[in-house]
């Protein structure tokens, strides 16, 4: 339901609203909040709240430091956990300068930006998540261990997967606060598990899966657990992936459907995705161990497509006509969702007004061919890091401040 300032307030009066939490994420994609008792809620959607942004790391200087967030009413959302003495509602924040003006290192303006040039071309864009974690035992002072709640594989059922109710309980919260997760399952490595998002607007996707994030690390820990959404936690394991599914409709039409072959606008959007990865993989890709996760146990290490292959950066799986999409699986769920989703966009985007001719299908294996025969990601951070500093590209999307901020981490 996308609800109103009216509706917000209309609920908060009748529910026995005790706090309202005010949500927004730092430029790493660290969800942080504020709770505000009902009364403010009236000040914080004319004028909003204040806040040190100097505090945030990559926001503000002490000399410059005030920053403001105004709730975006359609996020509201109750935390079931949190409301046993008086209801608790969330909402995510659009945030800004006092002179009014947006903010424009915020993740969520940036993406409503890359939105806004979608739909400039005649495009609605949306975006469906797959993200990876794994659950690990907690030592008796709740510090999380690197030891497997289970030794299960790939759709293992119990005794082999024992975090079936985890996962139970997880999308339960989450359909409880109006997400919409589909599935969910025991991945490969052991103790790791995946749950899937219905597709939704990109801004939407990414509050839901900063949402998603802090569910999960919350049920884990109500259960004696630890969860993970590093890359790589584990040694010759696979690592945690965060698979990105992207739509695009025009006039109505799902442009990746393939009646009659690939539309040269769909095609093109692949190619300017690809032209473009080695550049955002500083952001699709940000920490050290993430470059330990490509290359091995379906993650891709070389810029190549095709349909049905799980080794290639880009896939179009098969599906109906009308759920055909585009699949970037080099993403991992350590990553800024809103920045990324902004920049892949940006980048398909520029294909398609570039016109960008897209290379055959490639049907090999990819983990087996020889080093060198194909384009690939950077290998480390570093790599990375420098791709995207030198990126023209980069710094359109997202601004040199930014960049320099991100990457000082």
């Amino acid at each position: 339901m996308q609800y109103t300032r009216y509706d917000v307030e209309e609920f908060v009066r009748e529910h026995d609203v005790k706090f309202v939490r005010l949500a927004f994420c730092d430029i790493f994609g660290n969800q942080k909040n504020i709770s505000v008792v009902p009364e403010q809620l009236p000040k914080a959607f004319e004028y909003g709240i204040s806040f040190d942004a100097s505090a945030v790391k990559g926001f503000m200087n002490v000399e410059n430091s005030d920053l403001l967030l105004k709730p975006d009413p359609a996020t509201m959302s109750v935390l079931p956990w949190r409301s046993h003495d008086g209801t608790v509602v969330r909402m995510f924040c659009d945030i800004f300068k006092p002179d009014g003006t947006p903010f424009t290192a915020s993740g969520r303006y940036i993406l409503k930006k890359a939105c806004e040039h979608a739909r400039e071309l005649g495009y609605t864009c949306r975006v469906g998540t797959e993200c990876e974690f794994y659950l690990f035992l907690a030592d008796k002072d709740g510090a999380p261990t690197l030891i497997p709640l289970d030794r299960g594989g790939y759709f293992d059922i119990y005794p082999l997967d024992k975090g079936e109710n985890v996962r139970r309980e997880i999308c339960n919260i989450l359909t409880e606060m109006g997400l919409n997760p589909e599935r969910s399952h025991h991945e490969q490595g052991p103790g790791q598990n995946e749950i899937d998002f219905r597709h939704s607007e990109p801004v939407s996707a990414a509050d839901n899966l900063v949402t998603f994030r802090w569910i999960v690390s919350n049920v884990a820990q109500a259960n004696g657990l630890a969860a993970s959404f590093d890359p790589k936690p584990l040694d010759g394991e696979s690592g945690n992936g965060l698979h990105v599914n992207i739509s695009l409709q025009k006039d109505g039409e799902n442009i990746f459907s393939e009646r009659g072959g690939m539309r040269e606008d769909a095609r093109s959007f692949i190619a300017g995705v690809m032209n473009r990865a080695a550049e955002i993989a500083a952001f699709t890709n940000p920490l050290p161990q993430s470059y330990d996760r490509l290359g091995s146990c379906e993650a891709p290490k070389y810029i190549t497509w095709s349909r049905g292959n799980r080794s290639q950066l880009i896939r179009v799986p098969y599906a109906d006509e009308e759920g055909r999409r585009i699949e970037l699986r080099s993403p991992d769920p350590s990553s800024n969702p809103y920045l990324v989703f902004a920049l892949i966009i940006e980048a398909g985007l520029e294909g398609i007004r570039e016109h960008m001719p897209l290379e055959e299908a490639c049907d090999k294996n990819m983990f087996e061919v020889e080093e060198g025969g194909y384009p690939s990601l950077p290998a480390d951070i570093s790599h990375a890091a420098k791709l995207a500093k030198d990126s023209e590209f980069v710094k359109r999307v997202l601004s040199k401040e930014i960049i320099d901020k991100y990457l000082e981490r």
